[in-house]
Formats: structure tokens, sequence, C-alpha cells
């Protein structure tokens, strides 16, 4: 399955540190949102004006006590379906 496949409510894990770019009013520029491998729900699929083909997910990641944070704008390549399992 892909991230593409994914729907509102399905589970989703950054696939690497997301971190506020500065796009987030009255967040701070720099501040880790989501590290990699954190788990979040799809809140809404959407696009950018300017690139119509180009997906826009809203993620609410989970933080330490699994409460479910603000939503984040997140780019298909910024998330991932499963986990990463460490051997």
């Amino acid at each position: 399955m892909r991230v593409e496949d994914l729907d509102v409510g399905d589970i989703v894990y950054a696939a690497i540190t997301i971190m506020d770019d500065g796009s987030i009013p009255g967040g701070v520029e720099g501040e880790i949102l989501a590290e990699a491998g954190t788990r979040g729900v799809i809140t809404m699929i959407g696009h950018v004006e300017e690139q119509p083909e180009r997906s826009v997910y809203l993620v609410r990641f989970e933080d330490q006590q699994l409460n479910l944070g603000d939503p984040v704008g997140c780019w298909v390549e910024e998330l991932m379906v499963e986990p990463v399992t460490l051997n």
C-alpha cells in the first residue's frame, strides 16, 4: 500500500523528522513537529493551488502521552504507511 492510496482517518508515520519551515502561523521556524517514525492520523487531503497535481496531507501526530497534536501539512514523501522496524 502507498500513502497515495490512503484516506482521511488512516494511520501514517513520519518518514523523516518534520520541522516547521516558517509557514505555520504563530509557529517557530525550525521547531520539530514530528520525529521520524511518529504515528499520526490523516485529517484532510488537499492540494496546493499552484500545484493541483501535488497532494498535501494534514496529519495530527501523537505526542509522548499519545495525544494528537495540531494538524501539520505534509507532502507524500514525508509520510510512510508502515512504521520502521529495527532488527
